[in-house]
């Protein structure tokens, strides 16, 4: 299988062709739909339960087939914890072409993405796979969560500080490793970051002072945060030195390891962003870079920061920051 970067539409794409569906009338109990491309579909069940649902499924990103099941259930997952969920089962979506890669190798991707389940303790319930000319797997993940812990992408206030959970860089380094440039400790870096569980999540929703959750996925940072100040008609205010990045990633940069991806995605949005005089392509890729299985970015009151903090390193993230400000303003991302 030969590496490559998650693909993913233009951002904008997938919401502007839902949003010309005829559908029927929104019911009561649908609390979080296509209204503000939040990370999954919210339905209220009871006074104390809401189902979480939601679907991701792509090629593979490294030749391993264990370790591309174990990323694709990860980001996944990634998606009900960013809703403020805890897990409850997982469906297996498979399509590979049968009479190319053996089943021995299926059988790993599937074991990976198994295994990674087991981790936020969920049964994969079941699923459905189809012959396909490339190989495509991933999730749908289902999750609960109290309704007054929803958190949505678009809560956002002003004066909030934004959490950053994952440092950045994971799209740089898949594209290293396809044009052969990426060493071992930069493939262990990437797998790390990509396996590792958001599990953070529920707990972040516990708490009073968290308004906004969402992931960084496609889109890379730009594209994450300015949905976010979208959605609650803020400014962003991003400082950009304070970003985590993974180690090496800048460099690579520099030197052409940068996705087609990221290109798109500027293309989707630089017009809302508002970048410093001098600053760098290299910088601008990070700040587009598409991430796969990729950090909680958190919205919460000042004087919850370091709690949020908190609940990161718990979980082993340890390199957790908080990187911007809301403020009042048009919803635009500005960096410093």
């Amino acid at each position: 299988m030969g590496a490559a970067a998650a693909a993913r539409s233009r951002p904008g794409v997938l919401a502007e062709m839902l949003r010309g569906l005829k559908g029927g009338p929104v019911p009561e109990a649908l609390l979080v739909g296509i209204e503000t491309a939040d990370d999954a579909a919210v339905w209220r069940l009871n006074e104390t339960q809401a189902l979480v649902a939601t679907t991701d499924f792509f090629m593979p990103v490294v030749d391993d087939p264990f370790d591309f099941g174990r990323i694709a259930a990860t980001n996944a997952l990634s998606d009900v914890y960013a809703m403020g969920a805890q897990p409850i089962m997982a469906l297996a979506l498979v399509g590979m072409p049968i009479n190319v890669i053996s089943t021995a190798t299926i059988g790993r991707i599937l074991e990976g993405g198994a295994t990674v389940c087991a981790a936020a303790g969920i049964p994969v319930a079941g699923g459905h796979s189809i012959d396909s000319v490339e190989p495509i797997y991933g999730l749908v993940a289902l999750g609960l969560v109290h309704p007054d812990r929803v958190r949505r992408n678009a809560a956002a206030r002003a004066g909030d500080l934004l959490v950053l959970g994952k440092p950045l860089g994971v799209g740089i380094l898949s594209a290293a490793l396809k044009k052969g440039r990426l060493d071992a400790a930069g493939y262990d870096a990437m797998i790390a970051s990509t396996t590792r569980l958001n599990r953070a999540g529920p707990e972040l929703a516990a708490m009073t002072g968290v308004h906004a959750m969402t992931d960084v996925t496609g889109f890379g940072l730009a594209g994450h945060a300015l949905e976010m100040a979208r959605g609650a008609g803020l400014t962003l205010h991003l400082e950009w030195n304070a970003v985590p990045l993974l180690p090496g990633v800048r460099d690579l940069a520099a030197e052409g390891c940068v996705t087609g991806a990221s290109g798109r995605n500027w293309a989707g949005y630089g017009a809302e962003v508002v970048l410093p005089a001098g600053f760098a392509p290299e910088d601008r890729a990070l700040l587009t870079d598409p991430q796969t299985s990729g950090g909680l970015l958190v919205a919460c009151e000042p004087a919850a920061a370091e709690a949020v903090l908190e609940a990161f390193r718990a979980h082993g993230l340890t390199e957790a920051a908080v990187v911007g400000r809301f403020a009042e303003g048009p919803p635009v991302l500005t960096l410093g």
